[in-house]
Formats: structure tokens, C-alpha cells, sequence
């Protein structure tokens, strides 16, 4: 009942400072932090919340999250747009990874293996967070390609190296398979399925025995994703690399349902975002913080400064269809979130050495995360909306300027 109460407020608040937060670093993110931190064990202690229910809840915001942001990149959009997301996914995270590894061991004191799983953690990015960057119009497209494409594939690429680590250590990942062959089965039948509902649907749909009314239709692609999740838990196929698959492949073969499937799409997931980062702060204890230290926000503080932005600068390097201010957004917008607490929550419940700890430092990485991306999305979107009218403006004075729609 509190964490109804609580939802509620938050969503009231939210609403009656949208029109704030859409033009300052107010974020509704933000307000929903802030009211499950108060709601839980750090303030009120008036909403007890179990890891597994949390991360079942994170994983859920997630999952819809990723089906959503699929639809914005067609087959069509991944032809024209591969590079950059190509180059982010197989040189930035693998040095992002490595980079957090060593910071973690230099840091903090970790041994290798255990600073190296906090890498695969820390690693992803996650796409709830991104969207409000990626949803803004003043955005270019090339730049929302990428974080959208390179965040839609990044958490479900993370969690075979999370499961594999935990096992090194002596832990058990519960629900996850332990061995190499088993998680890349996992991962292949998670695009699988992502590819064959979406078209099964599809081909269901021009049977002429059948008729969708345009009214129903957003329900559709709804339906689709609620199977497609059943699927996955009983298959134990890779959620989050099902759900961007099968956005991709609606938005590839049933253009017309995807577009009108978009406000619902965007609605649930707000929601589904809104709840989980209630049911996080509620995570939040004092024990908790406790764990942290000051090097452990230190450390939070430089793999995001840090951590990320190098890495992504460096695999970008060379790259024309970026301009540097697009590259610094592209490094700098990569925020930690969902993904990073559903396998922080995994370590939990594994039994490894230094499982609280570990928790802790992801935890504490998270909130710095919301906090410091939250509230600059507007200001990034300001400075490339500048840029781009600087560069029109420099245009129409007989300058040439070349760039990727």
C-alpha cells in the first residue's frame, strides 16, 4: 500500500512539474529516486522490497523499454547508421569494461576477478535513461542511432561475462546457466525469438480470414511483447536481446502498427521506468551506503567521467559521420541504470565474496549516474541545437558543411 501511496504522489509531482523538467535539469527521474530513497530504509523505513522482487521489476522496465526503443531503428535505419553503434558495441564497451576493471582494482583494493565482474556490470548502458536524450527532436538522428542502437544491445551482450565471472568466483547465478555453450544458446535464441514472433504476427495479420481495426491495433505489437516475454522465461532465452530484436523486426515488417503502437509503447515504458526507480530507492539502506566509502564514490565518479567517455572517444576516432560535439555527447551520455542493478541484484543473490560491496558500489554508480545524466540532458541538447544552427548559419554564408542526415 505505501509503495502505491508513494507512486502516486511521485506521479502527481511529476506531471505537475513536466512542463519544468522539459526545459531545466529538473528530470522526473529524479523525483521518483528521490521518493523511493525517502519511502525506504534511508528515510520513512516504510516500504520493505526483496532483491528478487526489485530486479524482476527492473528487468520488466527494461524489457518494455527495449521493445519500444527497437521500433526507432528498422532495418532501413541499421543499414544507413551501422558504423557508429558497431564501433561503440565492439571497441568502446570491451575498453570500458577493461578500464572499469582497472579502476576498481587500483581504486578500491578488488582483487582482479571481482574488480573485472564490477567491469561487466558498469559496462552496459542503459537505454531508460538514454531515451531522454534520444527522445529529444533537437537531437540529430545519426547521434540518437547511436546511443539508442548501442544501448538496446549492450545489456543483453553484458550478461554472459557478469554469469561467467560470478562462476569464476565461486558463485551461483540463480536462473542463469553456468556454462559458455548454454549462455550463447541463450543469447542466440533470445534473437531468434525476437525475429520469428514479430513475423509469425505479421503474417497472421494479412490472413484474410483475420482484420485488425485501427483502433485495437497498438495492441498488436503489446501482445507480441507479453508473449515474446513468457517465451523467453520459459525458454531461459536472453530477455533484453529478444526485446530490441523484436522491436526491430515489428518496425521492419509492420511499419504501420509500430508507428501507431508509439504512444503506448512510450507510455508503458514510462511507467514500467517510474516504478522501477521507486522500487530502487526503496533498495537504498544506510547499510547500504555504508559499504561505499568515500574511494567508492570517488570510483563512481570516474567511471562515469572516466570510465565511459574515454573509451567511446577512442572508438569513434576517425569516424565522419559524427562531428565533435556529436562524439562528446555520444561519450559523455552513457548512463548506468536497469541492467547495472537487475545484475548487481544477480551478484546478491549468488553467494560470491564481497557481494555486499559490490552491490553497494553499483548502487552508488547508479545514483550518481541519474543524478548527473538526468539533469544534463537538456543542457547537451541546447549545445547541439546551437551548434546545428551555428553550422546552418555558417552554410548560408557560402561555408561548406557536410553531414549525415
Amino acid at each position: 500500500m505505501i509503495f502505491a501511496l508513494t507512486f502516486g504522489l511521485a506521479l502527481l509531482l511529476a506531471v505537475l512539474l513536466s512542463a519544468l523538467s522539459e526545459r531545466s535539469p529538473l528530470s522526473t527521474s529524479l523525483i521518483f529516486l528521490v521518493a523511493g530513497l525517502v519511502a525506504g530504509p534511508l528515510a520513512l523505513d516504510a516500504e520493505h522490497l526483496s532483491a528478487p522482487v526489485i530486479r524482476e521489476v527492473a528487468s520488466i522496465a527494461l524489457f518494455a523499454v527495449l521493445f519500444a526503443d527497437g521500433q526507432q531503428a528498422p532495418i532501413h535505419v541499421l543499414r544507413r547508421r551501422w558504423v557508429g553503434p558497431t564501433r561503440a558495441l565492439a571497441i568502446g564497451m570491451p575498453l570500458t569494461f577493461a578500464l572499469v576493471a582497472v579502476l576498481a582494482h587500483l581504486l578500491l583494493g578488488l582483487d582482479w576477478v571481482t574488480s573485472m565482474l564490477l567491469g561487466a556490470i558498469l559496462a552496459p548502458t542503459d537505454p531508460v535513461f538514454a531515451a531522454a536524450l534520444v527522445g529529444r527532436d533537437d537531437v540529430t538522428p545519426r547521434l540518437r542511432s547511436l546511443l539508442n542502437i548501442e544501448s538496446g544491445l549492450n545489456d543483453g551482450l553484458a550478461l554472459p561475462v557478469v554469469v561467467l565471472l560470478i562462476v569464476a568466483l565461486g558463485g551461483i547465478a540463480p536462473g542463469e546457466s553456468t556454462e559458455v555453450g548454454p549462455l550463447l544458446l541463450e543469447v542466440g535464441l533470445g534473437v531468434v525469438l525476437g525475429v520469428v514472433l514479430p513475423l509469425v504476427a505479421a503474417a497472421l495479420v494479412r490472413l484474410p480470414c483475420f482484420g485488425v481495426e485501427p483502433r485495437v491495433q497498438p495492441l498488436g505489437p503489446l501482445a507480441v511483447a507479453v508473449l515474446l516475454f513468457v517465451a523467453c522465461e520459459t525458454a531461459g532465452a536472453n530477455l533484453y536481446l529478444a526485446a530490441f530484436t523484436a522491436g526491430i523486426t515489428f518496425a521492419s515488417v509492420s511499419p504501420t502498427a509500430s508507428a501507431a503502437f508509439a504512444p503506448v509503447g512510450e507510455f508503458v515504458g514510462e511507467l514500467s521506468k517510474n516504478g522501477a526507480l521507486l522500487a530502487f530507492g526503496a533498495l537504498v539502506s544506510p547499510v547500504l551506503l555504508a559499504e561505499v566509502g568515500i574511494a567508492g564514490w570517488i570510483f563512481a565518479v570516474l567511471v562515469l567521467v572516466v570510465g565511459r567517455p574515454v573509451p567511446v572517444m577512442i572508438s569513434l576516432l576517425g569516424t565522419r559521420t559524427l562531428n565533435f560535439r556529436e562524439r562528446l555527447a555520444a561519450a559523455w551520455f552513457g548512463p548506468k541504470g536497469f541492467a547495472s542493478v537487475v545484475y548487481g541484484l544477480l551478484v546478491l543473490e549468488s553467494g560470491v565474496p564481497e557481494e555486499t560491496h559490490v552491490l553497494a558500489l553499483v548502487v552508488a554508480t547508479v545514483i550518481v549516474s541519474i543524478t548527473l545524466h538526468s539533469t544534463t540532458d537538456v543542457p547537451v541538447a541546447a549545445a547541439l541545437r546551437q551548434h546545428a544552427g551555428d553550422a546552418s548559419a555558417a552554410a548560408g554564408c557560402g561555408s561548406t558543411v557536410t553531414a549525415e542526415p
